[in-house]
């Protein structure tokens, strides 16, 4: 999606450069900007949300999904919908958690939020 506003706002204002572009300036105006110019506005917004935007969310996803592989039988963590559990048994996409003595549930591994123990130290 952001993807797409930028390649929106970047066509837009090429088009409208263009349209100015085609302007000729009167007698004895002072000299226009080069042409090349007119891009580097474009180039600074899209530094700007690739630094600020992008280069954040994709870091922080890649830390989830290292987090998700390295899950094992027996931690104790947080699910998404705030369910404090112990992991009994876990598969590719599944994770069986012990909520309780004998009471067991099964949740998408992708619902997993964090460990327990990062809860009790914040």
């Amino acid at each position: 999606m952001l993807k797409s506003m930028i390649l929106t706002l970047s066509l837009i204002l090429t088009q409208a450069t263009v349209v100015f572009a085609q302007t000729t300036p009167a007698p004895g105006a002072p000299e226009t900007a080069p042409a090349w110019m007119q891009f580097v506005p474009i180039a600074v917004i899209m530094f700007v949300f690739y630094f600020f935007l992008i280069r954040p969310q994709a870091k922080k996803q890649k830390e989830q999904v290292n987090f998700l592989t390295t899950l094992k039988a027996g931690d104790q963590i947080i699910t998404q919908s705030g369910i404090l559990g112990k992991i009994s048994g876990i598969n590719e996409h599944i994770v069986n958690l012990e909520i309780a003595n004998n009471v067991q549930i099964k949740i998408l591994k992708s619902q997993v939020l964090a460990m327990q123990n990062t809860l009790q130290a914040k």
